[in-house]
């Protein structure tokens, strides 16, 4: 697990009701977008510069004495470009999770802009032109919600009330099945939604147009979902009960072979060898024989035949045991657990 979240930068936590990420920018580069998220523009206009920098914060708790500081300079995550395209909405989406039920709790602060001042989260993001937002206006003195669908925004929902400029502001959001609820600044401005169009997604930071703004202490509660990898090993485990072991890998960022689902769920995240590596590439099948069991290496294909991921399947061995007979043991496993996935975006969803 360690290994699959150090180019994500972040902290997670198990708990009996979930998970939770908290998104420390003190630990990324300076003056650097954050590893783990990739930048989209919505509509037109060129995507965000987005970058760690420093700024002052004040505490999230009220200070103990009245000696203690009310700020503390630290780093946060900023949205710079000032590219003045109408309808231009950077997003900053985070990569390592797909959240349906969900509490996103975060900061923000609008620093600038001339046409637009606003600030806001997206969420359950299906792609650029798929997504629900949370936003705050300067400029309009607005706090609205609103989906995307296709590309075309729909109603906007939300109270007329003063967002200032230059300050911190506080935004939580909810979301149980297809109820939506949000507060700002800890009231609750937009009554409970109820709305079924996305019931999962991606999460991201949002800005419009030329507006320049700030993000920290974000953290988010979730119900932790079970990638479909990790459903297909444990079906298989289960109608193969003969099997010692059953791993899947994919390609991490690093172009490396990484488990992202086993029978021990404490191997997911660890490396993989070049075997799976060239699984992966190549379409290569391997084998290998223990004293006591035997692997085989083979290719999960996608809906045209191209391999998409590997399969470690790990069998007891007997005398006699060949390759052939290895991988023609192998092969109806791997070929079942093929038949339900379509493409690598099954596998990790």
């Amino acid at each position: 697990m360690q290994n699959r979240l150090c180019w994500l930068v972040l902290a997670l936590a198990l708990s009996a009701r979930g998970a939770e990420i908290k998104f420390d920018f003190g630990e990324f580069a300076a003056d650097q977008t954050p590893p783990g998220f990739h930048s989209i523009v919505s509509g037109k206009g060129k995507p965000g510069v987005w970058k760690v920098i420093m700024d002052e914060v004040p505490p999230l708790l009220p200070p103990l004495t009245a000696q203690a500081p009310m700020v503390t300079r630290r780093a946060v995550l900023a949205q710079l470009s000032q590219d003045p395209a109408d309808e231009r909405f950077p997003l900053l989406i985070y990569d390592g999770e797909t959240f349906g039920d969900f509490k996103l709790t975060t900061r923000f602060k609008i620093v600038g802009g001339g046409l637009e001042q606003m600030a806001g989260i997206a969420f359950r993001i299906q792609n650029e032109t798929n997504f629900y937002v949370l936003r705050a206006s300067a400029l309009g003195n607005n706090f609205r919600f609103y989906k995307v669908v296709n590309g075309e925004r729909g109603n906007l929902i939300g109270p007329e009330v003063a967002i200032a400029r230059g300050v911190w502001h506080d935004l939580v959001i909810e979301c149980q099945g297809n109820q939506i609820s949000s507060s700002l600044d800890g009231k609750e401005l937009i009554p409970p939604l109820t709305d079924s169009t996305f019931s999962s997604g991606k999460i991201g930071f949002w800005t419009k147009s030329d507006a320049v703004s700030y993000f920290t202490d974000t953290k988010i509660d979730y119900t932790r979902r079970e990638p479909y990898a990790q459903t297909l090993v444990r079906q298989m485990m289960k109608k193969y009960p003969r099997l010692i072991g059953l791993k899947i890998y994919v390609l991490n960022e690093k172009g490396e072979a990484q488990v992202i689902a086993s029978k021990n769920a404490a191997e997911v995240g660890s490396a993989g060898t070049p075997s799976e590596q060239k699984a992966i590439r190549q379409g290569t099948i391997f084998y290998g024989k223990g004293q006591e069991t035997v692997a085989v290496v083979m290719p999960l294909r996608d809906r045209n035949g191209d391999p998409m991921a590997a399969v470690r399947v790990t069998m007891t061995t007997f005398p006699g045991q060949t390759e052939q007979n290895a991988i023609v043991r192998a092969t109806p496993i791997v070929k079942e657990m093929q038949a339900g996935v379509q493409s690598l975006t099954d596998l990790t969803q």
